[in-house]
């Protein structure tokens, strides 16, 4: 789950990491009231979840609080890379001298929180990385111990800090960690975080992705979720428990188990094909969730074939086949289909899918091949026997 900007940033405030006065504002007015409470020109920033906001034109300076009116007026309904501006920051404008990065990710081949820093703020970390990777220093966090002080000190330096901000720096930096372990983040940035002219030190942007499996542990953090800027076909999985990502290839693929899943893909792939997402609909299944997976795939106007790829254990192969002609009947298509079904009542699942005239195979190779055929439009007649 990704957070806006003022979402971010308001946690970051939490542990003590220096953030711009501002607030939140949905119209134009709103947007002048604000920057007339703070009596300094502002930066109004559109509050959309995609990076590359400033080239796209969605964050611009106001000097007068008039001028703050216009540029929220210019800024609210654009379009950002597919985005409707619903809402704009509008933050003091700062007196920037250098701007730096500093993020947390996890690395997954370490088990580790890594934290990174580089003096080459202000811009994507991953233009950096594969422009100027020598840029970007890290250090790996030990989860017993968490981030210690001569690390923090030790990224300020290898970035080339001026000694005299290492004790903010350390500060700020400690108190990221402090936010990304207790929120159960992916990820938190700070890009960039900037030296001003007095000298001080101030979290301009803020980004911070949450794991989704945390946030039974965290319904305040639940509540920030934006529906708006989220895919309908994401909510829908969301909302009956699935484990679903889009993707950009035109076989829909529905499977039982993060492992079958990846290995659908990677087979759908060898024989030529491009998987249109990854969907898990988990075990035990019924019949209603398998129609709302199907509904989900059919949403998708790139999808020319499904694969469906079921091994019966928890979940039964005749309650797949049941939902699969349920969600048929709720949503008729001519995208032609493929179904594996191997395991528990696997003899009674074909027997209802073969009813209802839809192509069946035995083995995962056969499923994925003829679904690659049918996308292709090269559909046999003996395929759908």
């Amino acid at each position: 789950m990704k957070l806006h900007e003022y979402q971010a940033k308001r946690i970051f405030a939490q542990y003590g990491i220096p953030i711009p006065r501002g607030e939140v504002a949905t119209s134009p007015t709103q947007a002048r009231d604000i920057a007339q409470r703070l009596g300094k020109p502002v930066v109004i920033k559109a509050q959309v979840l995609v990076g590359g906001r400033g080239k796209a034109g969605g964050i611009r300076l106001a000097r007068t609080p008039d001028e703050a009116e216009e540029k929220a007026d210019a800024i609210l309904g654009m379009n950002l890379k597919g985005f409707t501006v619903r809402r704009v920051l509008v933050d003091e404008a700062s007196d920037i001298r250098k701007e730096i990065y500093l993020g947390l990710v996890i690395d997954r081949a370490r088990a580790r929180v890594v934290m990174m820093a580089s003096a080459e703020g202000g811009v994507d970390i991953e233009e950096v990385a594969a422009t100027k990777p020598e840029a970007i220093k890290t250090v790996v966090v030990e989860p017993a111990l968490g981030l210690r002080s001569y690390q923090a000190i030790g990224l300020a330096s290898a970035i080339g800090l001026p000694q005299e901000h290492f004790r903010l720096f350390q500060q700020i930096a400690q108190g990221l960690y402090e936010a990304f372990i207790r929120c159960d983040a992916e990820l938190a940035e700070i890009n960039p975080l900037v030296i001003q002219g007095d000298g001080t030190l101030l979290a301009l942007d803020g980004k911070m992705v949450l794991d989704d499996n945390a946030l039974f542990r965290h319904p305040d953090l639940e509540e920030m979720r934006d529906l708006d800027e989220e895919a309908p076909a994401e909510t829908e999985a969301r909302i009956n428990g699935l484990s679903y990502v889009k993707l950009d290839g035109e076989i829909g693929c529905m499977v039982n188990g993060a492992g079958l899943a990846m290995a659908t893909m990677d087979i759908v792939k060898h024989y030529g094909g491009a998987p249109a997402n990854f969907l898990d609909i988990g075990g035990g299944a019924r019949a209603e969730k398998v129609a709302a997976a199907l509904r989900i795939i059919l949403s998708d106007p790139n999808v020319k074939a499904v694969l469906f790829n079921i091994f019966g254990g928890i979940t039964r192969c005749d309650e797949v086949a049941r939902g699969i002609l349920a969600a048929l009947e709720q949503v008729p298509t001519r995208v032609p289909m493929v179904a594996r079904l191997v395991g528990t009542n696997e003899e009674e699942g074909r027997a209802i899918l073969a009813e209802a005239h839809m192509a069946t195979a035995r083995t995962l190779a056969e499923a994925a091949q003829k679904a690659v055929a049918a996308a292709r439009g090269d559909w046999p007649l003996e395929v759908v026997r």
